[in-house]
């Protein structure tokens, strides 16, 4: 179905990048401050289906081109590498500030409705999420396997790291906030990152 390094080098990939602070992480951490872990869930919940429906459909288009046009997909591939190399640039030079997002009204705080819509559409209507997930995705395909099983390992393991990492957030509380106040802890995720996503981009261009 899918080689257990390549797997393991997704999980390892995914979860650093999910665990630095941005919109979703710091959405959580400020709903999970204010209104408690148990309602952000419901934000949670939406953001994972959002999430979902990208990660599927960035996988299906890069198939779709895989097959249709070999070399386009290998012009995609170093169009890809080097938004991600300009991704991990970006990171390490991060100057490691964190700010909360997403508070919402009173009002909204007891509506469930509104929390899985506010993660659904953070997720939809994110264009770096859009274009992340089409850049991060295409080494991780192999050809010589079929497409709806690796399809789904790839999404569950999406699905979970994105669970747990704001989970971790959504629990941290104000614990979690003074740790990443500190621009040095920020930037040691962020270049830890960066150096990760760096490596992908490579191995994107010689695979």
């Amino acid at each position: 179905m899918m080689d257990l390094s390549t797997i393991l080098l997704f999980i390892s990939t995914f979860f650093l990048i999910s665990l630095t602070p941005g919109m979703c992480m710091t959405l959580a951490l400020s709903l999970g401050m204010s209104i408690g872990v148990r309602k952000t869930c419901w934000m949670m919940y939406g953001e994972l289906l959002g999430v979902a429906i990208v990660a599927i459909s960035a996988v299906l288009g890069v198939a779709t081109l895989m097959l249709s046009s070999p070399l386009l997909f290998l012009l995609f591939k170093v169009i890809g590498a080097c938004y991600l190399s300009y991704l991990a640039i970006q990171m390490w030079r991060s100057k490691g500030t964190l700010s909360l997002h997403g508070k919402i009204s009173t009002s909204q705080q007891t509506d469930i409705s509104a929390l899985f819509k506010q993660g659904f559409f953070t997720a939809i209507a994110n264009p770096k999420g859009w274009a992340f997930m089409v850049s991060l995705l295409p080494p991780f395909i192999n050809k010589s396997y079929a497409l709806p099983p690796q399809l789904f390992v790839l999404v569950t393991i999406i699905l979970i790291c994105e669970f747990v990492c704001m989970f971790i957030y959504a629990t941290g509380g104000k614990g979690l906030s003074l740790l990443l106040a500190k621009h040095e802890n920020v930037k040691i995720l962020n270049k830890t990152s960066a150096l990760l996503m760096f490596f992908v981009a490579i191995w994107l261009v010689m695979s």
